[in-house]
Parts: C-alpha cells; structure tokens; sequence
C-alpha cells in the first residue's frame, strides 16, 4: 500500500509538483538573506541567524499548506471514485490503507523538504559568510516531523469525510484555524483576562498554554528546544510553569499526529463503504 501510494504520486507528478515548488520558495527566502533584529545574545554565526529567520515564518505557513494539501483527499478521494473497493478487495485491511496513506504522504513530503533543503544549504555554502551545518540540519529535522504532522491530520480528516468537496472544505478551514483563528482566539482571552497590555508577568499561564496547542506554535517551541540560539531572533510567550517550557512542543506534536490518525482509523473502521 506504500509503495502505491508513493508510486502514484510520482506517476501524477505529485511529487515532482511539490518538490520544485518547494524549492523554489525555499529557495528564495534562503536567497534574499534577510537580516534578523536581534532579541538576544547568541553564539550561532549571524549568517546563520539570518538563514533560520528567513526560513522560518515562510516554512511555518507553507508547510502546513502542503502537508495539509497531499493529503486530505488521499481516503476520501479512493472512496468517492470507488478505488477503495479494489484496494480492500486485496489483502489490505483498512488499518493498512490509513497508515498506508500517512507513511506514503510522508515519504512524498519529506523527499521535497530534504530535496528544498539540499538547495538552501548549497545557497548558505556558496552565498554566507558561515554556516553552522549542526543548527541547519536540526532544522531540517523538525521541518520533516513539523510537515508528517500536518500529513497525519490531513488523513485522519480525509478518513472521516465523505466527499471531495467537503475534505477540502474541511482542510481549508483546518488550515485558516491552525494559521490565523488560533492567534486570534488566544488574543481574544488575553484582552478578556488581562486587557490588551498584558503584564510584565506576561498573559497567564493558561492563556499560553492554548496558544502552544496550536501544532504550528509547538512546532515553533520544539525547534527552540534543540536549537536556543533561535531565542535570539524569536519573540514568544515565556512562562516559569514546568509544562509551557520548550520541550513542550515535542509532547503536543505527537499528540496531534496520534490522535488524528486514530481517531481517523476508528471512524473510517466503522464507516460502510458504498
């Protein structure tokens, strides 16, 4: 089921699409080598700083597109064109075309991402002045389990749907959710619970932890975690509590790649196919 799901891809030009598109966006924002404001004091060379920055915001809202976008119509799109009942009609249980579907994606995701990230390593080589190749491939880490996220969430929800149209209605409003209405729910509790100036304490502790819910935040929070240097050109809520320190977001993204599948799996088990 793997190996068709990644074999289809490739025939569709899948993944060609999405590998040079990702090499081209990446690409540039490698490319134009802006220049971080410094929040803090930082031992990784500037360069570098600026690489990371430059990657960082783009690949924040572009990767959730693209992890979102190869796979909320991977099960929903098999069912409705009724291809579903062949590939189960084989020696495949439905536990198989779900977990299938997500190591596939994945693999067609991550070979863009590593491919993109090859070009943007050659730029920072050829076109920096340093380049710290610890901090760049740690980066290039969490941006594979940061996109395999967003992949496990788009089929867990292509899992449940029962038409093309309302998947990608559904991704679509995933993604607005998990890129603009989280923030702006979070900033709604903060005005209501401490005003529109938060303290010098910061928002309470709650309010933050709705916050790094949010997959693209936890993300944001891991990567901190094993490269601190991105402290010194990221502002983020800061908090003593114990479960809103960085590791955090390591915990909150296997959650939601977890949960998504599974709860997924367990719908699409009990769906009748038509």
């Amino acid at each position: 089921m793997i190996r068709k799901d990644v074999r289809d891809s490739v025939r569709s030009g899948v993944l060609l699409s999405i590998t040079l598109l990702f090499v081209l966006v990446a690409g540039f924002w490698a490319a134009i080598q802006h220049v971080p404001p410094m929040y803090g004091e930082s031992d990784i060379p500037t360069s570098t700083l600026a690489l990371l920055n430059s990657m960082g915001q783009p690949m924040a809202f572009f990767v959730p597109l693209l992890g979102l976008g190869i796979s909320y119509n991977s099960v929903v799109g098999e069912r409705e064109s009724g291809s579903i009942k062949l590939a189960l009609g084989l020696p495949n249980s439905r536990r198989d075309i779900v977990f299938g579907k997500f190591i596939g994606r994945s693999v067609v995701l991550t070979v863009a991402i590593l491919t993109a990230y090859l070009v943007v390593a050659v730029i920072a080589l050829l076109t920096y002045e340093s380049f710290a190749a610890i901090e760049f491939i740690l980066y290039t880490v969490m941006t594979v389990f940061y996109g395999v996220v967003y992949v496990a969430i788009g089929i867990g929800f292509s899992s449940i749907m029962n038409t093309r149209s309302m998947a990608l209605a559904g991704a679509t409003g995933l993604y607005t959710l998990f890129q603009l209405g989280w923030d702006t729910v979070t900033a709604i509790l903060q005005i209501v619970t401490v005003g529109w100036v938060p303290p010098e304490s910061g928002p309470p502790d709650w309010v933050v932890l709705v916050y790094v819910l949010n997959p693209t935040a936890a993300n944001g929070y891991a990567t901190r975690a094993i490269i601190p240097e991105l402290n010194a050109i990221t502002a983020h809520p800061v908090s003593d509590a114990f479960y809103l320190q960085e590791w955090v977001g390591f915990p909150i993204l296997a959650a939601w790649l977890l949960l998504s599948l599974g709860f997924g799996y367990r719908r699409f088990a009990r769906t009748e196919i038509r």
